[in-house]
């Protein structure tokens, strides 16, 4: 049994026991884990590579992209590698803090995508609602400011509970059943209080992704008006058309990271295993998937990457172009 120093309130270590209950299959969980971070990085990768190099992407809904990118990458790269460690290696053990350092990555990094999700439903609806103005709203300068308040909202949002974490006392309580450090799962372990770090969990749960998806689904209402009032249904189509791979990503980010949230402070029923499966997979399927969708429905993208791959431009590209 993992031991702790108990002479001191401070812990010295956390231990993370990966999924409870299922630690015999550890092995094959960790393989199609492994494939999607894989997956993940490259195509994140060469996403950011495309925009960064190819000026005729630098427009707002690209550099959008390319933030929600470097977004993902650091969600994923935060939690992925310790999880394959702990399947791989039985590398459970965690210093106090680094699991702090990575329960702020973690949560810091779906604060900016979530902030960047309502940053691109914005651009969909001056783009589909002001497309007279798109350019003049939509200038480098503004991009550049909502990136800068996407992070500051960001590190504003996590740094509290740093401190809300560290007044703790542990009593040498410091095994954790997940696979990586979360705020809630951390101050479970502690031996006083805790309602100040749920109330505050709570609360900016609410007002920070629960509020980002309440501007979002404003967003696209008045984008359907929009586009309900065109003349013809070529027209309606077409303009829909362009707003259906942000759809995608919103719905995969959010569906399994609220029901996540919710079922690990309400479903009291649901097994642990089940709480754990779900909250490795919204850290490195939406990653994964992501710029996949974007570059499977984006013919810009999908372009740039094709001649990326294939530069002589002789490469049999099936079901996408017959030349790159």
């Amino acid at each position: 049994m993992y031991e702790l120093n108990e002479s001191s309130f401070d812990p010295i270590t956390f231990v993370l026991t990966g999924i409870p209950g299922m630690e015999e299959s550890h092995i094959w969980i960790s393989v199609p884990f492994c494939l999607m971070y894989i997956t993940a990085v490259l195509a994140n990768s060469v996403l950011l590579f495309v925009i960064i190099t190819d000026r005729s992407l630098h427009e707002p809904m690209y550099l959008f992209l390319a933030m929600l990118a470097v977004s993902d990458l650091m969600l994923s790269t935060t939690t992925v590698p310790k999880m394959l460690a702990i399947f791989w290696f039985r590398a459970r053990e965690i210093s106090f803090d680094a699991c702090i350092t990575q329960m702020f990555f973690t949560h810091f990094s779906f604060i900016v995508e979530s902030s960047v999700l309502l940053a691109m439903a914005f651009d969909r609806y001056v783009a589909v609602c002001d497309p007279l103005r798109y350019s003049s709203t939509l200038t480098p300068s503004v991009i550049g400011k909502i990136a800068v308040t996407a992070i500051v909202r960001g590190f504003c949002i996590m740094f509290p509970p740093i401190f809300l974490l560290k007044r703790l006392p542990y009593c040498g309580h410091n095994v954790m059943p997940h696979t990586y450090c979360e705020h809630m799962g951390i101050a479970r372990l502690a031996c006083a209080d805790i309602k100040a770090n749920v109330w505050y969990g709570l609360t900016t749960a609410l007002l920070s992704s629960g509020l980002d998806v309440v501007l979002i689904a404003v967003s696209y209402a008045l984008i359907l008006r929009a586009v309900f009032r065109l003349p013809s249904p070529e027209a309606r189509l077409k303009t829909l058309s362009t707003c259906g791979s942000h759809l995608c990503v919103i719905l995969m980010f959010y569906v399994p990271a609220f029901f996540s949230f919710l079922t690990h402070r309400f479903g009291h029923q649901i097994p642990s295993h089940v709480h754990i499966l779900l909250a490795n997979l919204y850290v490195v399927v939406p990653p994964m998937l992501n710029p996949i969708v974007y570059g499977v429905r984006t013919r810009q993208i999908r372009e740039r990457v094709l001649r990326l791959l294939c530069p002589a431009g002789e490469c049999p590209c099936p079901g996408w172009r017959s030349r790159c």
